[in-house]
């Protein structure tokens, strides 16, 4: 006789669904014990009256953040089975394990609610047809979301710190590098800073990115570009255009930190959107933070005539 009266023989007749999932990959490989407690679950399921053999483990997410459901198969499998009525049970170590995002929550509570399927964590068993449990549920829905905004509200606040003092380290364009004291410098690469030189000095020459560009390309000179993120490798190729905008319009090489030059955001389907920040809007900017190829006030200069260009020419 099953102990446990919230399991029915109902229940028992479909299988018992094991949610896996780590936020991170770090955490795959790091956090193995709680990896190791989630697995565990299964034993809880054998003695609620679950045979082995209709205990699906579902690992697929394993490193994906519960923010979202975007890119995680796993998650979109379980509540597909659970609204084809496959599921008796859906174990996790915590509801946080399933979803931080309340709307994906309370879409799987629904369709739990509706097939009559229960909720197993690590605290108890829940019936979400049960008012008392889903009340319980949902409260400790609530707590998973708002603990997962305040984690984001202490990262974002160590990034910002550390940004507006200049500190914070970002990927550095083509010309400069960090040194082992995390300072940024000139690349010692006496051809790729005179590659840079040339091309800012071209630019004060013809007052056009597209000029600019020509010229390079009428003396047959190729601009430097790194390869593969960390591999050290610097490619010589033509000067595009779109290098020319990109060079011109990056503060660092006039030596100056900007923290807050873009901003992103994800749309309904979890796409993530970005879009440049009016230089007004920037949210840090320290000039002379570094050395750079040209001053601030050179760099200003440019981006007058480069919008000028624009507005006389519909291009730089």
């Amino acid at each position: 006789m099953n102990p446990e009266p919230k399991v029915t023989s109902s229940h028992l007749q479909r299988a018992a669904y094991l949610y896996i999932r780590q936020s991170t990959l770090r955490q795959v490989f790091e956090n193995t014990e709680s990896t190791q407690r989630q697995y565990a679950l299964r034993r809880r399921a054998v003695t609620l009256g679950w045979p082995e053999e209709r205990i699906v483990v579902i690992d697929h997410d394993q490193g994906q953040s519960g923010a979202s459901t975007v890119e995680r198969e796993g998650f979109q499998r379980l509540v597909a089975d659970v609204g084809l009525g496959k599921a008796g049970i859906v174990m996790g170590l915590e509801v946080s394990r399933l979803a931080r995002n309340s709307a994906d929550w309370h879409r799987l509570l629904e369709i739990c609610g509706l097939t009559r399927t229960l909720i197993l964590d690590e605290d108890g068993l829940y019936d979400p047809g049960h008012f008392n449990d889903r009340l319980l549920l949902g409260l400790k829905d609530t707590m998973s979301e708002a603990e997962l905004h305040v984690i984001k509200a202490r990262l974002v606040g160590g990034v910002l710190n550390k940004a507006q003092r200049g500190e914070l380290k970002m990927p550095l364009p083509i010309g400069l590098v960090y040194d082992d004291d995390d300072h940024v410098q000139l690349d010692p690469d006496q051809q790729v800073q005179q590659s840079l030189r040339n091309l800012f000095a071209t630019f004060r020459r013809t007052g056009s990115a597209w000029a600019s560009m020509r010229a390079y390309r009428r003396e047959g000179w190729k601009f430097p570009r790194r390869g593969q993120a960390g591999s050290g490798e610097i490619f010589w190729r033509e000067l595009s255009e779109a290098s020319v905008l990109n060079t011109l319009h990056n503060p660092r090489y006039a030596g100056a930190f900007c923290f807050g030059r873009t901003r992103s955001w994800k749309d309904g389907d979890g796409r993530v959107h970005v879009e440049e920040v009016p230089r007004d809007q920037w949210r840090f900017v320290r000039p002379a933070a570094h050395p750079g190829y040209l001053s601030w006030d050179e760099f200003l200069t440019n981006q007058d005539i480069l919008r000028q260009n624009h507005q006389r020419h519909g291009g730089a």
